[in-house]
């Protein structure tokens, strides 16, 4: 086993140290972890997904990808989701239940992120691999409790992040939204690809210009046990 020691070293730069934060959060993280869901209060103004340079789907127009109706307006049995424009996608016993976001041909996959409008505690959404396997099952309430469908507020209706993990940005193929009461109101989802192979090249390149920059402050001595 290798133990980098640095007793008595302090880095200067931020960066350094956040890296660091960084990576012994990655190491604590469950190794059998595939599909990390997070969210944020969602606002008036749509603020975007967070992703850099995402493929979005705002449902402005019909997509193939999407196998049920899209719509525009709020009614008895479905809401326009807080800081949505235009179209936005809805299941549930008024509109059809389950509706099927395709995602094949845009993998693999680093991220989803998707708005997620009042959410109840009757919404379902799965994340499907080949063949409709589930991979991962997520409900209202684990993103919000209390999931009680409140249209106005920022804290059901909230941006939704799904990070995969462990091989699976190459097993995702599909997002099943479900309803058994009315309604799951979903818009702007926003895909965030695996980094190319040059993206990378440049990241590992930069990580090691940083390790250069920290040997220079005082090399690490390594312990072998």
């Amino acid at each position: 086993m290798l133990i980098l020691t640095n007793q008595g070293v302090l880095f200067m730069k931020k960066f350094v140290l956040g890296l660091a934060m960084a990576g012994a959060a990655i190491a604590a993280a469950p190794a059998q972890s595939a599909v990390v869901l997070s969210s944020t209060p969602g606002a008036a103004v749509y603020p975007g997904s967070g992703f850099d340079n995402p493929l979005v789907f705002d449902f402005e127009t019909s997509t193939p990808r999407w196998n049920r109706s899209i719509f525009t307006t709020t009614v008895e049995t479905r809401a326009r989701p807080l800081g949505s424009t235009g179209g936005f996608i809805s299941v549930g016993p008024a509109d059809g239940t389950p509706g099927v976001f395709d995602l094949t041909g845009l993998g693999p996959i680093n991220a989803v992120s998707l708005l997620w409008g009042s959410i109840d505690v009757y919404n379902t959404l799965e994340v499907l691999g080949a063949g409709g396997v589930v991979l991962a099952t997520i409900e209202g309430s684990n993103v919000w409790d209390p999931a009680n469908g409140n249209q106005t507020e920022a804290n059901t209706n909230r941006i939704v992040r799904l990070d995969f993990t462990n091989g699976f940005q190459s097993q995702v193929t599909a997002l099943r939204f479900s309803a058994y009461g009315n309604a799951f109101e979903v818009d702007n989802i926003a895909i965030a690809a695996v980094p190319e192979p040059a993206t990378w090249a440049m990241m590992i390149g930069g990580f090691g210009m940083i390790g250069a920059a920290a040997r220079r402050v005082r090399k690490v001595r390594a312990v072998y046990a």
